[in-house]
C-alpha cells in the first residue's frame, strides 16, 4: 500500500527506450541519477527497457576514477567503489553508458586508463548529437 493505494511491483508500462543525460559533475546528483535509473527499471522491468546514459562535458566525471583525475583536465573523478558498484549493477541489467569523444579529447582522457569499465565501443562522436539521434529514434529524453 502506498498512500492507501495498492501498487503492484511492476505496472504494465510496456517497453520503453530512454536516454538519460548527464553533463554535470556533482557526485551526489550523479548518484541520484543512477538511483532514478534503478527505480525506472524496477517499475518497468529490465527486459522492457533500452536505457542509454549519455555523458559529456563534466558529466564524464561519473566514470572517472578518482586517482586518475590528476592525469586529465578534470578536477575530480566520481567513480568511487560505491559508484562503480551502482554502475556495474545497472550494466548487468542492460543499461549502456555512452561517452562523448569531444569530451575525451578536450579533457585529455585515456578511456582505458582513466574511466571505469569503458571501452572504445562506448565512445560516440558527440554527446549532444547522440542525444538528438536517440530522440529521433524514439527515445525519451530525461535529465535527472
Amino acid at each position: 500500500m502506498v498512500f492507501g493505494f495498492s501498487v503492484s511491483a511492476q505496472a504494465d508500462y510496456g517497453t520503453q527506450k530512454v536516454a538519460y543525460h548527464v553533463n554535470y559533475d556533482n557526485a551526489k546528483r550523479q548518484g541520484g541519477a543512477l538511483r532514478n535509473i534503478q527505480n525506472h527499471i524496477n517499475a518497468v522491468g529490465a527486459k522492457n527497457m533500452d536505457i542509454r546514459v549519455v555523458m559529456h562535458g563534466m558529466g564524464l566525471s561519473l566514470l572517472l576514477l578518482p586517482e586518475e583525475a590528476k592525469n586529465t583536465k578534470f578536477p575530480t573523478g566520481n567513480a568511487t567503489d560505491a559508484m562503480q558498484a551502482k554502475i556495474a549493477s545497472l550494466k548487468d541489467q542492460g543499461v549502456t553508458f555512452k561517452v562523448c569523444a569531444n569530451t575525451v579529447k578536450g579533457k585529455k582522457v585515456n578511456v582505458s586508463d582513466h574511466l571505469y569499465d569503458a571501452e572504445s565501443s562506448d565512445i560516440v562522436p558527440s554527446g549532444v548529437a547522440e542525444l538528438s539521434h536517440l530522440q529521433q529514434k524514439g527515445f525519451t529524453y530525461l535529465r535527472p
